[in-house]
């Protein structure tokens, strides 16, 4: 029986998530998963970090890999909330967004207009 993908909403807005990160770092995350609800959507996604981040964040860097993931999140921005608005139908106005490097997770918060 060939495998069927999951078409909810949250699981078309990780994957639209991972596939953004990819294009933006090269690598995308190995994990990923979306909450959703009333008037906010999370998604938290693991193994994040590229091969070079994580050496670097090994060997004393982790501020400036900090700095470049921010960086990151800067530009994609308008990428991300676009896809929240496009699977949802609702306009976002707000975007938070964070890495931790140890576990290596990132998260995107968006606050949906209400209702």
């Amino acid at each position: 029986m060939p495998h069927e993908q999951d078409t909810s909403p949250n699981a078309e807005i990780s994957r639209r998530a991972v596939k953004t990160l990819r294009e933006y770092t090269g690598r995308g995350p190995t994990k990923a998963r979306t909450t959703i609800n009333h008037d906010s959507v999370m998604v938290v996604m693991g193994d994040a970090l590229t091969k070079g981040e994580r050496r670097l964040a090994e060997n004393g860097k982790a501020d400036r890999v900090m700095e470049v993931r921010h960086d990151y999140q800067l530009v994609m921005k308008n990428d991300l909330v676009q896809t929240v608005e496009d699977v949802l139908d609702r306009k976002v106005i707000a975007f938070m967004s964070d890495n931790h490097l140890d576990p290596d997770l990132a998260i995107e918060v968006f606050i949906l207009e209400p209702n």
